[in-house]
């Protein structure tokens, strides 16, 4: 089977099965308690040309990549331009271009944003890609790209 039939299989079954739980709402957990999550970089007021490099920290629990089901773990995600209550916390986060997925749990990232005004805030998420009870989340930072 060649590679590109291989990616569309595989991209398909991930899909299906994040669409499946969406459709109904999933119980949330609470984080470890003590756990904090926070942008390391840019820094908040900053002006920087892109690609935008996004650094991020957590204290209190681990991060494992999607899917992973391992205690006191989830992984990162950055909203950008997208305010926290515009979200719906109990399904599981779509991916768009205001919502970041680091699936891989990748504590680093690369944004290629147009130049303009950015606010951006880390949500900490389960292996669901579903919210932790309160949610998880960094300050809100605003940055310029040139």
């Amino acid at each position: 089977m060649n590679k590109r039939i291989c990616a569309l299989a595989l991209g398909l079954a991930g899909s299906a099965l994040l669409a499946a739980p969406a459709m109904a709402e999933l119980e949330r957990v609470p984080a470890t308690e003590g756990a904090e999550v926070y942008l390391i970089s840019p820094e908040d007021g900053a002006t920087l040309p892109g690609p935008v490099t996004v650094r991020m920290g957590l204290k209190g629990m681990g991060v494992a990549p999607a899917g992973a089901n391992l205690p006191d773990t989830g992984h990162h995600h950055l909203l950008v331009n997208m305010p926290l209550e515009d979200l719906d916390l109990d399904a599981p986060l779509p991916f768009t271009d205001h919502t970041r997925h680091f699936g891989g749990g990748q504590t680093e990232g690369s944004l290629a944003l147009e130049s303009g005004e950015y606010t951006l805030q880390l949500l900490f998420m389960d292996y669901r890609h579903v919210s932790f009870d309160p949610p998880l989340v960094s300050d809100v930072i605003s940055i310029t790209v040139e």
